[in-house]
């Protein structure tokens, strides 16, 4: 059974569909929660690959040159699931042109939080802990624009979410249209002094919304 629970400006649920809900005026990060547990091999392999996959272009051209690094026959299972990932985030969107990111992350890629300048932007973490988002209510706004340290931005620390590992979020940010002030406010987990890893997938529009 298909659950969507909708909450102040974020929406969440069980089942793709969920990212339907992200054009609506207050909602600025829609979540779907969903379990990977038929990865794990192949998400082992590729950490340990140390894989940086970097694309542009088109769902097709994509798919294709990814093919050239990473063995469908191997990972039949992870590319199965990016193929499907693309197809969603395409048919959210709208667009027909990608930035893609496939990698193995082992710094604090985004240490501050923060808004992105783009539209649109699907995340999902394979591996390790996921992004960190901040509810509108949990925002010190003033201290955001003034680009203050974290401590400041962040009005509530035991309030902070953290996206779970597999879930697929796809976040606004401050170019989407007419929404300027609505961008949802996240950054990386912090994995430096862990001694850990985490296999990120990134898909960023190449042009706005029309």
């Amino acid at each position: 059974m298909k659950t969507i629970s909708i909450t102040k400006n974020w929406i969440e649920g069980d089942c793709p569909e969920v990212h339907k809900n992200i054009h609506e005026k207050n909602v600025n990060i829609t979540i779907w929660n969903r379990a990977i547990h038929e990865f794990e091999e192949e998400i082992n392999t590729l950490l340990n690959a140390d894989i940086h996959l970097n694309l542009s272009g088109n769902k097709e051209i994509i798919l294709s040159k990814m093919k050239e690094v990473i063995s469908v026959d191997k990972f039949p299972i992870i590319f199965k699931d990016i193929e499907y990932l693309l197809s969603l985030f395409k048919e959210v969107t709208n667009a027909s042109s990608f930035r893609f990111l496939l990698g193995t992350v082992q710094t604090n890629m985004c240490r501050k939080f923060h808004a992105d300048a783009n539209d649109l932007r699907l995340l999902c973490t394979y591996e390790g802990l996921g992004t960190l988002w901040l509810t509108d209510d949990n925002i010190n706004k003033e201290a955001l624009k003034n680009r203050a340290g974290n401590d400041m931005i962040v009005v509530d620390e035991s309030k902070i979410k953290e996206a779970e590992t597999g879930s697929v979020i796809i976040l606004k940010g401050t170019k989407y249209p007419e929404n300027n002030e609505n961008a949802v406010v996240h950054k990386s987990p912090m994995i430096e002094h862990h001694i850990e890893k985490r296999l990120l997938f990134r898909i960023d529009t190449n042009q706005f919304l029309k």
